[in-house]
Parts: C-alpha cells; structure tokens; sequence
C-alpha cells in the first residue's frame, strides 16, 4: 500500500489497522517457521520483551531507532516510522515493510551479537525504481521482494561481511545473498535460498 510521502504522516485508509493486524499474525506465525531461527528467536518470543531496530539510509542520511513491538503487538506509529526510512528514496514513495523481515534483522543482530544500526542500501522499491536498476545491472530481479517490501540490503557496522552472512544464512528465514564486491547482504522472507 504505497503513498507519496509529502506529509510527515501516513495517509489514513480504510482497514490500516486491520492491515497491520494481519501483518502482525503473519509475522508471529510465520517468523518461527523453522526450527533453526525458532532456536535462535526465543528471547524474541516472550510478550514482555522489546524489538528494537535501528537504521541509516545511506542514501538519504535518515537516522531511526524505534522499539518496534512491545507487550505481545506491533507499534503502529513505530512501524510508520520504519516504513518512511526504508521507503524508495528515488520516488519518495513508503511502503509497509514486512514484520517478519523486520523480527529477522533483529533475530540476526542478536546472532552476531552487535545492535548498531543497520546501514540500508536498498529497502523498499518502487516498480519504477526497481526497472531503472534492472537496467543497470543484471543483478536486480524483475519480480524482486523489495517490490514487496519483504527484502532489504544492508550492512551492519562492527560485523564482518562474511560472518553476517553466515548468520543469516544458518537462520533460514528466507533467501539471503552476499554481494563482496559492493560490501552488503540482501535478507528476504521469500522461500530459504542462498547465493
């Protein structure tokens, strides 16, 4: 549910509340899918605990920090706050992201052990961003997740490319690639696959 982000605020629409409902329970149900991240996600699991991201766009320079799901639910206004740091800089357009993927960068911080902010070289896309890419390179896919809002990639200063990688990988949480030559992994909720 793109919008234009001209005000500071998501636009109401109908069934908002609803829709992150919904995300919400798909992201609980589905975030503990596999046995390997339910391992590793239990401290993430009990209704007192707090999930906490932190983000720099390395494109816009946006700074957030945001306790994004308190006493058993998702924060709307933080989840907002996420959405508008990940949004398409090149089309200024937001896009809700996720929760499972945002529980799966916590998951993966808690691996590594470091909880500095991610640095976030491509979040969400929009289809007009995405083809512009494509065109550019051949490793941006047509139907790519960050359409979706379900893949990002990032870095995570402090921690080794490669051991992030590795990390996320053993999570199996969904697909993740590792790209040496630009210093990033990508980490989607789409099926387990590796490059």
């Amino acid at each position: 549910m793109p919008y234009s982000n001209d005000s500071a605020a998501p636009p109401p629409f109908a069934g908002r509340r609803v829709f992150l409902k919904r995300l919400a329970v798909a992201g609980t149900a589905g975030m503990f899918a596999t046995p390997a991240l339910a391992a590793a996600a239990a401290p993430l699991a009990g209704k007192r605990a707090v999930r906490e991201l932190g983000f720099l766009n390395l494109h816009t320079g946006e700074r957030l920090r945001a306790s994004y799901w308190e006493n058993g639910r998702y924060l709307d206004d933080a989840l907002g706050a996420i959405y508008r740091v990940l949004r398409d800089h090149r089309a200024n357009v937001v896009h809700a992201i996720d929760t499972r993927l945002l529980d799966l960068l916590a998951v993966l911080q808690q691996k590594v052990g470091n909880s500095r902010p991610y640095e976030v070289i491509s979040g969400y896309r929009s289809p007009s961003s995405n083809e512009m890419l494509r065109a550019r390179s051949s490793g941006v896919a047509q139907g790519s997740l960050h359409l979706q809002g379900k893949a990002i990639d990032i870095r995570l200063p402090g921690s080794d490319l490669l051991a992030l990688h590795k990390a996320a990988v053993g999570l199996k949480g969904g697909g993740v690639g590792l790209y040496r030559a630009s210093n990033f992994i990508h980490v989607d909720t789409g099926r387990v696959r590796y490059w």
